[in-house]
């Protein structure tokens, strides 16, 4: 590759989160940073207020692991695609763009259960299911996987969509139960994708 770095020997970098592609951060890098990254697979840029290298997470713990990286159209832009081990933004956010959602809605409803949960939230249906024990929330879960499956044979779209959504709502509790999330199911579907 052939990378077009500027005058000053930089480049820019954008890191996107590998899972979500939420754009995280922008840096530079010169060769010797782009070479160290893909040699510890943990990416380093050059500071330009500190004038050294400078591998993110270095006093923070908050890596950034090297997924994937490649070039834009004109070679002169490096997209790098990080597991992040943290917040990568140093007022402590996932991002540095300000932007806290992160893959959507199933991902902000995962957390609120999560949230109910470990915060034993007395008010909480959430809770009080996952109180009730792994086979209270699995028979839960069976009751409505049969009623998603019952609407599947009818024509009533709406009923059908209700369904799915209890169905998706009691397999986030019992990915939580079973000390699993959305990730971990990602990437065992992604590994099946190769």
């Amino acid at each position: 590759m052939n990378i077009k770095f500027d005058n000053t020997g930089l480049v820019p970098v954008i890191i996107q989160d590998y899972l979500n592609l939420k754009v995280l951060m922008l840096g530079y890098m010169n060769q010797e940073a782009l070479t160290k990254t893909l040699e510890e697979k943990k990416v380093t840029f050059f500071s330009r207020s500190k004038n050294r290298l400078w591998t993110k997470g270095e006093t923070s713990g908050n890596f950034l692991e090297l997924i994937n990286w490649k070039l834009d159209c004109d070679q002169d832009t490096i997209l790098i695609q990080a597991k992040p081990l943290g917040p990568t933004c140093h007022n402590g956010t996932t991002t540095c763009f300000a932007e806290e959602t992160d893959r959507g809605f199933l991902y902000e409803l995962q957390k609120t259960i999560s949230d109910k949960i470990d915060n034993n939230d007395a008010s909480s249906y959430t809770n009080s299911l996952y109180k009730g024990g792994i086979n209270k929330i699995a028979q839960k879960v069976g009751e409505e996987a049969v009623e998603l499956v019952i609407e599947a044979k009818d024509d009533n779209d709406d009923l059908f969509l209700n369904e799915a959504a209890d169905l998706m709502y009691h397999y986030l509790i019992l990915l939580k139960a079973k000390g699993f999330s959305l990730e971990d199911v990602e990437k065992v579907l992604k590994s099946r994708s190769k």
